[in-house]
Parts: C-alpha cells; structure tokens; sequence
C-alpha cells in the first residue's frame, strides 16, 4: 500500500528540470575559472517552490576540502540559472535541450561518436 501511494504521489508532484552553478576556486589556480552546472530534479508544487527547493540545495552542497596537493578546494554556490517545467513524466521524456553552435561541425560530430563509443566500451567492459 506504501508503494502504491508514493506512485500517485510522485505521478501528482509538478517536476522540474533545474539548472544550479558552482563556482570551484582552487588556492593554487591563477588559470580559468571553472564552474560547475549541475540540472536536477525537483518535484515541487509550483516553479517558485521548485526555485527555493534548488536554491536550498545549492546552498547546502556548498564545501571546501583540501586536495591532494593540500590546496583549499572551493565550491561554492552561484546561483538557480534555469528552472524549466517537464509536462510529461515517462520514458524517452525530453528533460534538456541545448542547441550547439561551432564553426568545426565534422569536428564535433567525431567528438560526439567517441564519447558514444566510450560510453558503449566502459557499458560493455561491466558485464
């Protein structure tokens, strides 16, 4: 009965696809600065909620550890950029969409085929 009601619940939730940034400092770094952009799913009851949802998560996934070079590490939290209602719940369900643009098309293409193929040998090296 548990798990029949933890269905309905999630099929009512409202989700939403959010964007949170991180900025990642490192104390020994005078190179480019790095950000990490994380999407995650939020069920919430409207997009303010599913806002504050993520904000509260970026804010508690926020850390500073040492590497292994004993340098202070730095994430810290940005910001919410994107929080984009999903209509649809299912499989094959669109969650992101990014349009690419780049003067070196064949280029790209052959970078996506290897991550694919990367992706199928480390899939394949597990059975």
């Amino acid at each position: 009965m548990a798990q029949v009601l933890i269905i309905i619940q999630v099929i009512a939730m409202n989700w939403y696809i959010t964007k949170i940034v991180f900025a990642i400092t490192r104390e020994d770094s005078q190179t480019t600065e790095q950000f990490d952009e994380q999407l995650r799913l939020i069920a919430a009851e409207d997009q303010e909620e599913a806002f504050l949802k993520a904000r509260t998560i970026g804010l508690n996934e926020e850390d500073c550890f040492y590497n292994d070079k004993n340098k202070k590490v730095k994430w810290e939290f940005v910001n919410v950029s994107e929080v984009t209602p999903l209509h649809q719940l299912g499989d094959g369900t669109e969650l992101y969409s990014r349009i690419h643009e780049t003067k070196d098309g064949s280029g790209y293409i052959h970078y996506i085929h290897q991550k694919a193929i990367d992706i199928r040998l480390s899939t394949a090296l597990s059975y």
